[in-house]
């Protein structure tokens, strides 16, 4: 990386939602949960912690003393399962900066991260960690600045509530809208907002349009969306790359491939997120996926 504050780039380490599913029919897309790294103008930014962020960890730890700034979309497991063993987080000298909003219980991020840390749920409390860590609760609608990096961010359709991001640096962009459910008939005027005119938007597609609509077990009311509303809602808002993500457990590295194959279809410029997969908006004339 010669000139990181001409970068922009997003590595997914964990791709899936609602719990890891390691396992011989997952390889090729992984099964770790919600985790995204981007780097951005000499920053690095952490979305959500999942189980993907323990691979992440060890990728840092050759860096060490590292620094990153953590942005929490929600707590739901899926998304905080990672944190307890985030290797970094427990050695002296580095600096993590953790964001999230205020749940509608009232707790803080830092309190319910703390509580999953909590005896007997886990052996070791978050108070060992020895990084500094530094909780930050921000409103909804509130914009964060770090260096010439802008995060913004919207409340998304989700049981519990939860918000996305947009990350705007230098004119470039990029969305993550995860975890929200469509308004059947509408489209979702806070995600057209955090996806507008954005180089990519990662999108929560847990679902195919025949699952969520299902007669004998529809998905309704379960919190997540469909990769058809996802290439609505690109369409909408003209958004250059349109990243498939929150991938359902049942869904074999096979049903990915058709998924791939329809979306692609739908919208030639969308892909579907792999664990590994690196995303360059500024390096590149336009997002292009690679692999680690």
């Amino acid at each position: 990386m010669s000139d990181q504050h001409g970068q922009f780039s997003i590595c997914f380490w964990g791709v899936r939602g609602s719990v890891a599913c390691p396992g011989s029919q997952t390889v090729r897309y992984g099964g770790n949960t919600a985790c995204i790294e981007m780097r951005v103008g000499g920053e690095r930014l952490i979305f959500d912690g999942g189980t993907g962020l323990r691979n992440l960890g060890q990728q840092m730890l050759p860096e060490m003393p590292v620094k990153a700034n953590m942005f929490f979309t929600h707590s739901h497991w899926d998304h905080i399962q990672g944190f307890p063993f985030f290797v970094p987080a427990f050695v002296p000298g580095n600096q993590f900066k953790i964001h999230g909003a205020i749940a509608p219980n009232g707790s803080t991020i830092e309190q319910r991260l703390n509580d999953q840390m909590l005896h007997p749920n886990f052996p070791v409390p978050l108070q060992i960690m020895g990084a500094t860590l530094e909780f930050c609760d921000i409103e909804v609608g509130e914009v964060v600045k770090i260096g010439e990096v802008e995060i913004s961010n919207a409340m998304l359709n989700h049981p519990g509530e939860a918000i996305g991001y947009r990350v705007s640096y230098r004119g470039h962009a990029a969305a993550y809208v995860s975890d929200t459910e469509h308004f059947p008939g509408r489209l979702d005027e806070n995600v057209l907002r955090l996806a507008q005119d954005a180089d990519v938007m990662i999108y929560d597609c847990t679902y195919t349009d025949a699952e969520y609509y299902d007669a004998k077990s529809s998905k309704i009311g379960w919190g997540h969306s469909t990769w058809q509303e996802a290439v609505k809602l690109a369409k909408a808002a003209d958004v250059k790359q349109l990243v498939i993500f929150h991938h359902d457990p049942t869904h074999t590295d096979d049903f990915m491939d058709d998924i791939v194959c329809q979306t692609s279809a739908a919208l030639p410029s969308s892909i579907v997120a792999k664990e590994g997969m690196v995303l360059n908006l500024i390096k590149e004339t336009s997002p292009i996926a690679a692999a680690v």
